[in-house]
């Protein structure tokens, strides 16, 4: 899909094509989604579903998309960048290793990186829509906290991709390689405390 996203046809039926995939793709996973299963769950035909969609790529990326969009939203919609750097980084590592965890949140993975070679775009795409504008955001509250003294960051770009791979520790490969599909509460808090321990001891004032 090297302009894939270009391909992407708005009109009257949009909304319903995409709510109705969403579901479907969420269901039973890319290879899993039929076409006439989401032109079924979505209330339209396959032809208006082709009109806007010429390829299951495309409209699972722009699910993704649009998905990624929405929880970054929301997730930095949340947090309360006045918090003692501590707690702050605990509520951004919360958002971050529950999105790594669920399962919408691997199928995206594993597609981008399935696709990679056909469809260059793919990571490109899904980056900018969801974890570019986590990045963008810590890097703007990590500048906040070393201008009022609480941390001591001479790269804070660096800081800011540093965190969201402490935050994968002992979970990402495991769900990479299929040894573990889901992690416990007290898993997922263990190893966010360890985030953040480990990134205040570094940075902390």
């Amino acid at each position: 899909m090297p302009d894939g996203v270009e391909h992407v046809k708005k009109g009257r039926k949009f909304d319903q094509v995409l709510a109705g995939a969403r579901d479907v793709f969420l269901s039973v996973g890319f290879e899993g989604a039929s076409v006439d299963d989401i032109a079924r769950v979505s209330g339209v035909s396959k032809a208006t579903l082709y009109s806007y969609f010429p390829d299951k790529r495309i409209l699972f990326m722009e699910v993704a998309r649009i998905e990624c969009e929405q929880q970054a939203q929301t997730a930095i919609a949340t947090l309360d960048a006045d918090q003692p750097l501590p707690d702050l980084m605990r509520a951004v590592g919360t958002h971050l290793v529950d999105f790594i965890c669920s399962e919408f949140g691997q199928r995206i993975f594993r597609i981008c990186i399935a696709e990679s070679e056909r469809f260059p775009d793919l990571g490109r795409a899904f980056y900018d829509s969801g974890p570019k504008t986590v990045h963008d955001a810590i890097v703007a509250m990590l500048k906040a906290k070393v201008d009022n003294g609480e941390a001591i960051i001479d790269d804070v770009e660096l800081a800011a991709d540093q965190f969201p791979e402490l935050c994968k520790a002992n979970i990402f490969h495991k769900l990479l390689f299929n040894l573990q599909s889901e992690f416990s509460e007290r898993e997922k808090a263990r190893v966010i405390d360890g985030a953040v321990t480990t990134f205040v001891a570094r940075y902390g004032a």
